[in-house]
């Protein structure tokens, strides 16, 4: 990852002035931003059956879902992760727009209401050499990705395991409660000034 990079532009900014969120933005990225892995990191990503990688090039952008085994995605060094690309549908778009631009966005998620997304920024590049094909069983070519990592809250993933929607979704006549990390001494006092569980002078 390019170290120089800022972590929020111009555009990001501009809303988190907009509703008052740059406080939180700041200490987000001062308490959570890493470039290795937290223990709660590894275990998800290296049990995980699927993950959600996003890419593009100019005008074409893409998403897209890797599947395999438990295992298929491997940690190979700080802060950098290996997946197989199978054989599939021949329209190589995560390919093709990652041999044109290598930056690449990945969702890390078990939907079982609990445990932490992991999310993560980063560059790629395709291996096909025989030592990257051999530690992948099937692979056509191997894709390694130094990645900019960071965790996200529960709230609003569902319960798919017991069909439960989380109880922190917003509807007519119900106040969600507070997520947890709203409650963290480096987040409680910098929350928006319109933030429902924001504190409020003379509290």
């Amino acid at each position: 990852m390019d170290s120089e990079r800022p972590f929020y532009h111009d555009g990001m900014r501009e809303w988190q002035d907009r509703f008052d969120g740059k406080r939180v933005a700041d200490a987000l990225e001062k308490h959570r931003i890493r470039h290795d892995f937290w223990d709660a990191d590894r275990a998800l990503i290296e049990s995980t059956p699927f993950f959600f990688i996003a890419t593009s090039f100019e005008a074409f952008t893409d998403c897209s879902m890797k599947s395999g085994v438990p295992g298929f995605v491997k940690i190979v060094g700080p802060g950098t992760i290996e997946y197989p690309e199978y054989d599939g549908n021949s329209m190589y778009r995560t390919l093709g727009n990652i041999a044109r631009n290598p930056n690449v966005g990945l969702l890390f998620v078990k939907f079982d209401g609990a445990t932490l997304r992991v999310r993560a920024s980063g560059q790629a590049i395709i291996l096909d050499d025989s030592e990257a094909l051999a530690r992948h069983h099937g692979a056509k070519v191997v894709v390694r990705i130094v990645c900019e990592l960071y965790s996200n809250c529960v709230r609003s993933v569902h319960n798919l395991t017991t069909g439960e929607i989380s109880p922190y979704m917003p509807a007519e006549g119900y106040i969600p409660p507070a997520p947890e990390w709203k409650s963290r001494d480096y987040i409680r006092d910098l929350l928006p000034i319109n933030d429902p569980h924001a504190s409020k002078k003379g509290d």
